[in-house]
Parts: structure tokens; sequence; C-alpha cells
């Protein structure tokens, strides 16, 4: 990070984390009525969910690349570099950019909305909105922030929504049942506009029911559309128009099976409003697919896993990936997570196939203290950061072993940085 004008932006930025989250749409729509609102510039995939958002907006946005579309893609958070989060084509925005884009729309908000505050997330989503305007692009696959009804990036009017799954995560904004969490994210359901979920029975009635008040068709995972393993990281589908088998999938766990599935399912529909996709540029899309952070395997001689299970829910889909293809390997756990995380059903979830845990807490306030979880797993070392954890993973684990560090992506975005240092 050289350019002085993308570090002054940043300062601003993340400044504004001082407001913390403000949910609602008014201070985001003002901010966008100050740029003009760039969100009416171009079409869009609007998707929330507990856990697959990242993948599923990623798998999307290859398959329409490959189909020769302009797409945009907006995710959080990012795991070194700000600019992950902001994509066309899967190419990041550059520096220069984010710098001329913070200037832009600080000094237009500044004068016609004055006096007025913006959290980071709002001032994030209206830099995403204005970059993919003049990059002109076809559209955009837009993940939420947070829940979805309140979200800042719930101005927008897409083309199909999206929510893949509902599980516990964010209690304290959203809620402390499944069928109080899905209403939230069922809140991006817009009037006439398709929902495709992956949800389990209560929350899919929770969709269900906000779907049928706003007219909006449901296609269910299991019911509507479908998928069969056939292999490992490989799959056969059956869609809305459409059967595909023998898919190859480039990311790693069952669980991004299911994501292919309703990424696929996405496609289907948006082909059906003019966005022709064909067979082939799916398969050619899905199969070298990356997204880093989920399953990343980062070395070899120890194996190092990173994944960016955040809650109980991805834990288990963790602990299931390395009992069926890891079991016989000695495991080391680098483990930092929030304070507002279920950090002791993630930590029992994983006990009985980690051998090791070292317990740590990412550069964030948002951290919870690593000798707080101390009691709750029976062999594991505390340290004070990450970097201290990986050299104490290092010393514990041979070249046969598994070194797998989770709990969060604060904790996944410090190992990436150092982990060429200490490997």
């Amino acid at each position: 990070m050289n350019d002085p004008g993308y570090e002054d932006s940043l300062k601003y930025i993340h400044g504004l984390e001082r407001f913390g989250s403000v949910f609602g749409l008014d201070n985001i729509s003002r901010l966008l009525g100050s740029i003009d609102d760039p969100h009416r510039a171009f079409r869009s995939v609007h998707i929330a969910g507990t856990n697959g958002k990242g993948s599923v907006a990623t798998m999307i946005a290859c398959i329409l690349k490959e189909a020769g579309y302009s797409v945009g893609k907006y995710t959080s958070p990012h795991l070194v570099s700000f600019t992950e989060r902001i994509t066309v084509n899967e190419e990041e925005i550059t520096e220069e950019e984010v710098a001329a884009l913070t200037d832009h729309i600080r000094g237009r908000a500044d004068r016609k909305c004055p006096g007025g505050f913006y959290t980071f997330f709002d001032f994030t989503t209206a830099m995403a909105f204005e970059y993919f305007r003049r990059k002109k692009v076809d559209i955009a696959v837009v993940e939420t922030g947070l829940g979805g009804r309140l979200d800042s990036t719930n101005v927008i009017e897409p083309l199909v929504s999206i929510v893949t799954n509902v599980a516990f995560d964010h209690m304290k904004e959203l809620g402390g049942t499944l069928t109080k969490i899905a209403g939230e994210k069922a809140g991006i359901i817009k009037k006439g506009v398709p929902v495709i979920t992956g949800a389990g029975r209560r929350p899919f009635r929770v969709i269900e029911k906000v779907a049928g008040e706003n007219a909006s068709a449901v296609y269910a995972l299991g019911r509507d559309f479908s998928f069969k393993k056939s292999g490992r990281k490989c799959m056969s589908y059956r869609g809305l128009t459409r059967v595909l088998n023998d898919i190859t999938i480039n990311l790693n766990g069952d669980h991004q099976l299911s994501n292919a599935a309703l990424a696929l399912c996405a496609v289907d529909v948006i082909s059906g409003l003019g966005y022709d996709v064909p067979e082939d540029r799916m398969r050619a899309a899905l199969s070298s697919v990356v997204w880093q952070g989920r399953l990343e395997m980062v070395r070899e001689k120890p194996l190092v896993i990173l994944d960016g299970a955040h809650n109980a829910s991805g834990v288990r889909a963790l602990r299931r990936f390395l009992r069926t293809h890891y079991r016989d390997r000695r495991k080391v756990l680098v483990f930092g997570v929030m304070r507002d995380k279920q950090y002791r059903r993630m930590l029992e979830s994983m006990s009985d196939c980690i051998d090791l845990a070292i317990l740590t807490q990412p550069r964030t306030d948002r951290a919870l203290d690593a000798a707080a979880m101390k009691t709750v797993t029976r062999n594991s070392v505390v340290t004070t950061d990450t970097r201290s954890a990986l050299k104490q993973a290092r010393r514990f684990a041979g070249d046969k072993d598994l070194i797998l560090v989770t709990g969060s992506f604060y904790t996944i975005g410090e190992a990436k940085q150092a982990i060429n240092e200490i490997f």
C-alpha cells in the first residue's frame, strides 16, 4: 500500500466505524441520492443468508463472466485488502479507484447532505454501486452485510433474490429464534422478484410467507431443484430448466455442492430473463472457481487449511469435511473468534477431531480474549496474537500433520499475511 491517497481514504472509511452499525435504509438512501442513485444504473442479484453468501455470489459472478457478461460483485468482509470487497469480472478495484471514489462520494455527500453521517458499510456500499455504474456492468451480484431487511444493500431491485440458509448468528441484531432471523433475511424479497433458498423447514415457512405477500415465486432446494453428489467436488444437478450431470466444483467441502446448486438455480432464473448462459460456460466457470478463505489449502508440509467458519453452523460443516477427508491426520487448531459468537459451541463441536487447540485473538476490538476460551478445550495453549499462534502451531506440527486456522475472517486474514514468513 504505497498510494497516499488510498491510505487517506482508508483512514476516512475506517473512521466511520465509530458510528457502529446503524440499521435502516435512510442513511444509505440519502448517501446514494447525493451521487444520483448509481444502483439504478445496473441489474442485480441479491444474496442473504447465514453461511455461503460469498461462495454463491462468486459462483454466480464467475458463471456470468464466463458467459461473456460484465459482472460486478460486492462481498464482505475482506481478508487482507479492502479492495477484495469490490470486483468487476473478478478483478479487484484498484487503490487509485478507491481513492478517487472516496473523494467523489465524500465531496458530494458533504455538499448535498451537510451534517449527515454514514457508517462504514453505508459508504462502502455506495462506493461499490458507483464503481459498478462507472464500469457499466451488465449485472452486479450483491451480498448483504448483516441480515437483510435493514441492510444497506437492500435498496436494490434485483432480478432474483437468494436466501442461502438460516442458522443462529448475530442474534443480538437479528433475534434469538430461527423464525426471527429468517424474517430479517426474508426482508430482501421484493414484489414479483423470484426467491431461491436452501433454508430448512422452519425458516422456509417464513420465507414462503413473505414471498407470498409479495407475489414472488419461491424455488426451494430439494423441492424445485436438487443436487446429488457424484464424487469428491463433483455433483449432478436437476434444475428448473435443465439437468447437468457430473459437474466439477473447484471448492472443497460438500456444503459447496449445495451452494453450487443455489448458484445454478439463480442462473436458470436469470437465463429466463434474457441473460443466456450456455451449459459449457457453467461447467467451465464452476470447475475453475476460486474463493479464498473457504477450506483454502495454503501449505502442504504440514498441510495448512484456512477456513472462515465463524458460527456453529459453519463449524459443523468444517468438522464434517475434516472427519471425511483427514480423519487419520494429527490436527492442530488455531482459533480466534469474536466476542458475540457462540464460541463454546464452536469449540465443543471441534473437540473430538482436534489434538491440540491454540487459542488466539485477532487485532480488533470485537475479538474475544483468548484466555476466556481456555476452560472450553481439554488440550490448549493461549497466545496473544495470530502470528504467535501460527508459530506455536508450526512447532507442534510435523510435516504429515494438519494445521487448521478458523473462527473468524479476521483470524484467517491475519494468518494469510503472516504465513509465508513462518512456514
